[in-house]
């Protein structure tokens, strides 16, 4: 067996708990997978870098309560935040921001109850919003504190601008983001092809994307979508791949969204590409 693959297993990402009685949203089954995989990177980023950098910093634009209850079965796991503080090599800082009051509240008295020994900064508001205070938060980076920084990105729709994206990548960071390209792009395509529907223009930071997709030619929204994101990241310093891991439902195997993973070093690539492969192997068996 892979020894990567052998040293992961140590960590399991999917962490049970009880109903505490705060606000805690409900999720479908499929949920665990993006969050055993968000688990597994996390655990093999801290390994992996923990020698090679002063600080390790992790970044969560969308935290939500800590605390999840999956609609098929009422069962309670922990939540990205809370798995990546979960670790058994914790990362120097985490900074994490939730737009919700009432789940900002919950996932504050849950840090202050488990984690409160960590080095945290939470920010009540719209990641897209206040983009400039979640930077400012993360340490500076000089000869004398050498730092690596991971952001996971986790809306439920492409709520998500690319300018927000783009001005975290101006430091050295790696993202996971997830594209709800088929749940919410492939669902809502003619309301977004409507000239006033500004949203897929801020998720690509493009004016003019609807040329683009007319000159294409094809009714595969999906792909323009992925390919349009792609191709911004590329231009803002990133690495070309198609490194993602596609989710789907659990009852008719349809595909909801991409977990698309985007560096600028080959390090993160590979490290991505064996959760990856153990993703595909394992995690529907596990599940």
């Amino acid at each position: 067996m892979n020894e990567t693959i052998k040293k992961m297993r140590k960590f399991d990402p999917l962490i049970e708990t009880v109903f505490d009685e705060m606000e805690t949203p409900e999720v479908r089954i499929w949920s665990l997978e993006k969050y055993k995989l968000l688990g597994h990177y996390c655990h093999i980023f801290t390994n992996g870098m923990k020698n090679k950098w002063n600080q390790l910093v992790y970044i969560d634009l969308f935290a939500g309560a800590g605390n999840v209850k999956i609609q098929e079965n009422n069962k309670v796991y922990l939540s990205s935040p809370l798995i990546a503080m979960s670790l058994p090599i914790p990362f120097s800082k985490y900074i994490l921001c939730e737009k919700n009051e009432k789940r900002f509240d919950a996932l504050q008295k849950r840090i202050n109850s488990n984690f409160s020994h960590l080095n945290y900064k939470l920010i009540n508001g719209d990641s897209n919003c206040c983009i400039n205070e979640i930077k400012k938060s993360i340490p500076r980076f000089n000869k004398n504190n050498t730092l690596l920084t991971f952001c996971f990105v986790d809306p439920f729709s492409l709520n998500l601008h690319f300018e927000t994206i783009a001005k975290l990548g101006e430091i050295n960071i790696d993202f996971l983001i997830l594209q709800a390209l088929h749940m919410d792009g492939n669902r809502n395509v003619e309301n977004y092809l409507n000239i006033n529907n500004q949203k897929i223009e801020l998720y690509l930071n493009k004016k003019d994307w609807r040329e683009f997709y007319k000159q294409e030619k094809s009714s595969n929204f999906v792909k323009f979508l992925a390919d349009m994101y792609e191709s911004s990241m590329t231009k803002i310093g990133y690495k070309k791949g198609k490194n993602f891991h596609q989710i789907r439902s659990n009852l008719k195997n349809l595909p909801l969204f991409y977990l698309s993973f985007y560096s600028k070093h080959n390090t993160g690539i590979n490290f991505f590409k064996k959760i990856k492969n153990m993703a595909n192997q394992q995690f529907k068996l596990d599940l």
